[in-house]
């Protein structure tokens, strides 16, 4: 397993300091996470298509579960103390799960995170919310399986629901999923975007605040929906207002460091890949596929690159691909690959981001 580092420290990438005044942020009600007293640094670990529930009714299946947690407890027993965790989509695969609580796997799929008493917030991907895919095999001679779900701490076997002779299965909408995390975890930071912005749901914002005054900003972390699964994947117009009106009114001065994370590429990440290899500007490890982006661009990049304070995008979705490239004056990047669910066979890890006090 290999750990990708993209310490923002060096004038390259981004430099953060805690100069910034605590007068913009007063008034405006923000959850806020803080620097530990005495650190000098923030520490993120980013967890990308973690695709847990997939293949459920085989041995597979949740043998590879089994073995994201190990990637995920590594990961954050390494770089301890992690302070902060960001799950970037595709938690789950939930054309795969065939039980009516999907959200068995998703709680699953942070329990490494939980177990160790670390906050945490999520995005969708296209799979979490993805309709459920009938397997061929089930039409073979062995029949429609039960599903088995296994979780930390105890064992749950779910069967299908039989209705007389048809099966049923419930699609968990977005909606639930994350009403349901965040009802069940007080450590999620994760909010139930704006309501004008649906179907897309993951629309928040988080404050990282100086370890001596929570009200005075180190970065501001903007979380987007970008679809897929239920709806077309594109980040639309209105969510590109959204973070147009939301960055404006909580850093009217561009300040404040922004950072952003969403699932899928946008377009303009084609545009800054790099061919045959990884060489300079691009930095990173894996540069195995094509990068398969949003059905379309509604704005959000333009605004991104019009604002100096937006550092940094960071995507999941290409399970092959683990580079950062600039754009413009910020860069587009990629996390590692971290669940052995999903294609690829490429070796499995995670991004870590820290932000430090220089």
């Amino acid at each position: 397993m290999s750990l990708t580092s993209l310490y923002i420290l060096f004038p390259l990438i981004l430099t953060i300091g805690f100069g910034s005044s605590s007068e913009e942020h007063d008034a405006l009600p923000l959850n806020y996470l803080q620097v530990r007293p005495g650190s000098s640094s923030f520490k993120i670990a980013l967890f990308a298509d973690l695709h847990f529930g997939e293949s459920a009714w085989s041995d597979w299946g949740p043998l590879q579960d089994v073995n994201s947690i190990k990637v995920m407890s590594v990961v954050l027993d390494q770089e301890t103390p992690a302070d902060f965790v960001v799950y970037l989509g595709d938690v789950i695969t939930a054309n795969n799960i065939a039980i009516g609580n999907a959200s068995l796997y998703w709680e699953e799929a942070i329990s490494p995170t939980r177990a160790r008493g670390i906050p945490w917030a999520s995005v969708f991907g296209n799979h979490d919310d993805a309709p459920f895919e009938w397997p061929l095999e089930w039409f073979s001679a062995t029949g429609i399986p039960h599903t088995r779900c296994t979780l930390p701490n105890s064992s749950v076997l779910v069967g299908i629901s039989f209705k007389g002779r048809r099966v049923q299965f419930q699609r968990y909408t977005r909606i639930e999923l994350m009403e349901n995390e965040i009802k069940q975890n007080n450590l999620s930071y994760s909010i139930n975007g704006p309501k004008d912005l649906w179907p897309s749901i993951s629309n928040f914002v988080l404050q990282v605040s100086s370890s001596q005054d929570p009200d005075s900003a180190v970065a501001l972390l903007y979380f987007l929906d970008s679809g897929g699964g239920s709806y077309p994947e594109v980040i639309s117009s209105s969510q590109a207002e959204w973070f147009n009106r939301k960055s404006q009114e909580l850093n009217p001065s561009s300040s404040v460091p922004e950072m952003i994370f969403w699932h899928i590429p946008s377009k303009a990440y084609k545009k800054v890949a790099p061919k045959l290899g990884i060489h300079k500007p691009c930095v990173g490890s894996i540069n195995k596929e094509d990068v398969a982006t949003q059905e379309a661009e509604m704005g959000i990049m333009k605004l991104l690159v019009k604002r100096p304070s937006v550092k940094a995008v960071f995507v999941g979705h290409n399970h092959g691909l683990d580079w950062c490239c600039p754009y413009e004056k910020l860069w587009l990047c990629f996390a590692r690959h971290t669940g052995y669910g999903g294609y690829g066979n490429w070796a499995r890890g995670a991004r870590i981001l820290e932000i430090t006090q220089q």
